[in-house]
């Protein structure tokens, strides 16, 4: 008999193995070293051997359950980037993310000079609740001291979090003023919606940064929000967002596309062909809609530029995208987490597949840069033997992401590096801190984001800057005019994410943005865009033979 020790490890083994496990026991048994789970052929034999013989004759004892993880790690390394094993912990924070909550207090904070400042209260989370203020200073946790050189992020993620219900309580330092609140953890959303106004005269703007659990009703109430703020068509924000759950696509799609408008399917060797159809005619099928993309753009911003471009219902904008197109499920594996799998591809309405080669994952930004592509459009990888045509007969390519309707030049002085330093670094974080500490009188009398600009001058800003860095060990110089103009648009959407919301930073971070301007004013001009019974969609090209990335007339 099988030593019973080894029982649960190799059941665990076999279930992560199971793409090569075959179907039942047929009359030929396995040998007792390929295990009583019905393993066929000599490689699963002697892989499931070699861990028999180590675990029963290694010279040294061994952590089985660490040679495991490295096991199916280098087996996943063979597949595709996507396949992935997740140890119970990465699984905890990823379906943290993904689900779009977690239980705690409800702050966003930082670490500044050894103690936990808070950056801003979670609208509707506890500590919103309980009065606590950006800027707040916490000192004690149940009556723990927890200032000092050995906090840090993980320490205060323990001190923090806890079950729904929990009672916490909270030492304060605000200004010179010392005080006590007592709060109850609950459940804190992470929003994916992270901006959403009227950008300009009747255009929306909504800014998605994932597709969570939550996306799709986040969506909707910014998209019902914007009409009741008089805004007729809208910018899709998808830039840098590198996807989610399946069903946020979907869901989002619905209220642009008509009854039965195809907006995606999905099929792999073991997985039958599934399509996604539009479920009625959308709320918002009558709206001019852009949508902004970069070559951070993956997987479910995908699905969605792909169902908007080939439905030609809407302009994509930007530059090519990564170019992720297969579909995972999750399978738990018993007692060490969960196996990502890759299971079906996805294709756009037309039929395109947009995965890119595998070995176009090494370095794919500085091969971009290279290339020229995210300078010039005629640069982008377009294979004709990929070349797809819409309802109207524009061009749209396969083979590697989403090709923009509008090209975008990637703008390589928007952050110089200098201004990236500060930023990466959280110079500029703190320093915004530092200079509201100093400034909390006027900025009182602040109510709305556009007060700002009464607020003390440029010269108290770059100051704070500087004192920060200093302090922190950095040299300093002063900023070039460009540096400055950076520095200063940063800084005052820091100010305004702190005293207002992270929805409010977002219209002064796009001023001056390239890719919302140009979406803008496709939008305002209007001359894109026909409507026939009721919806929206592109007005139809007269030269067929034009190439996609010549922009079809547009």
């Amino acid at each position: 008999m099988m030593n019973n020790r080894l029982q649960p490890l190799f059941i665990a083994f076999a279930v992560v193995l199971g793409m090569w496990i075959g179907k039942g026991c047929g009359p030929e048994q396995p040998s007792m070293a390929a295990g009583p789970w019905g393993l066929k052929g000599d490689d699963k034999t002697r892989l499931l051997h070699v861990f028999n013989r180590v675990e029963d004759l290694y010279v040294d004892s061994s952590d089985m359950s660490r040679l495991v993880d490295v096991a199916i790690e280098a087996m996943l390394e063979e597949l595709d980037p996507h396949t992935e094993y997740f140890t119970g912990e990465e699984l905890a924070a990823m379906s943290e993310n993904m689900e779009g909550n977690f239980e705690g207090i409800g702050v966003e904070f930082l670490i500044q000079d050894d103690t936990l400042m808070v950056v801003t209260p979670i609208d509707g989370g506890p500590s919103q609740e309980a009065g606590i203020q950006a800027g707040d200073r916490i000192v004690t946790v149940d009556g723990e001291a927890i200032s000092g050189p050995g906090l840090d992020n993980q320490r205060v993620m323990e001190l923090l979090k806890g079950p729904r219900g929990t009672e916490v309580a909270l030492g304060l330092l605000r200004r010179a003023e010392s005080f006590e609140v007592r709060l109850t953890r609950g459940r804190i959303p992470i929003h994916s919606v992270v901006a959403s106004f009227v950008a300009e005269s009747s255009v929306g703007y909504i800014k998605v940064v994932r597709f969570a659990a939550s996306t799709a009703l986040e969506f909707e109430r910014a998209l019902l929000a914007l009409a009741a703020q008089g805004a007729e068509s809208v910018v899709v924000d998808l830039r840098g967002n590198g996807g989610g759950y399946l069903n946020a696509v979907v869901d989002m799609l619905d209220w642009f596309l008509s009854d039965g408008d195809l907006m995606v399917y999905t099929e792999g060797k073991s997985s039958p062909r599934r399509t996604y159809s539009a479920r009625g005619d959308g709320a918002f099928r009558h709206w001019p809609l852009a949508v902004l993309v970069d070559e951070g753009s993956a997987s479910a911003s995908e699905i969605f530029a792909g169902a908007i471009q080939d439905n030609d219902r809407g302009l994509v904008v930007g530059r090519r995208t990564f170019g992720k197109g297969l579909v995972q499920e999750e399978f738990a594996v018993p007692g060490s987490g969960a196996l990502r799998l890759t299971v079906a591809r996805f294709y756009t309405p037309t039929g395109r597949a947009i995965q890119k080669p595998y070995a176009d994952y090494e370095d794919d930004f500085d091969v971009r840069l290279a290339s020229g592509e995210l300078f010039d459009a005629d640069s982008m990888p377009l294979v004709d033997s990929l070349r797809y045509r819409t309802p109207l007969g524009r061009e749209v390519y396969g083979g590697g992401g989403i090709a923009p309707d509008l090209f975008v030049s990637w703008d390589s002085t928007a952050t110089s590096a200098w201004v990236s330093e500060w930023i990466w670094t959280g110079v500029l974080r703190d320093a915004v801190f530092d200079w509201m500490d100093v400034n909390r009188e006027a900025l009182a009398g602040c109510n709305h984001p556009s007060d700002v600009a009464s607020l003390p001058s440029w010269s108290t800003m770059e100051q704070a800057l500087k004192d920060r860095a200093l302090s922190e060990g950095w040299g300093w110089r002063a900023p070039n005019r460009l540096e400055r103009a950076q520095l200063e648009q940063r800084f005052m959407a820091q100010v305004v994410r702190v005293q207002w919301g992270e929805s409010e930073s977002y219209e002064v971070l796009i001023e001056g943005d390239t890719g919302v301007a140009m979406a803008l004013h496709a939008l305002l001009e209007g001359e894109h865009f026909v409507s026939q019974d009721g919806a929206v969609s592109l007005a139809p090209t007269t030269d067929e033979s034009t190439n996609k990335h010549t922009n079809h007339g547009f």
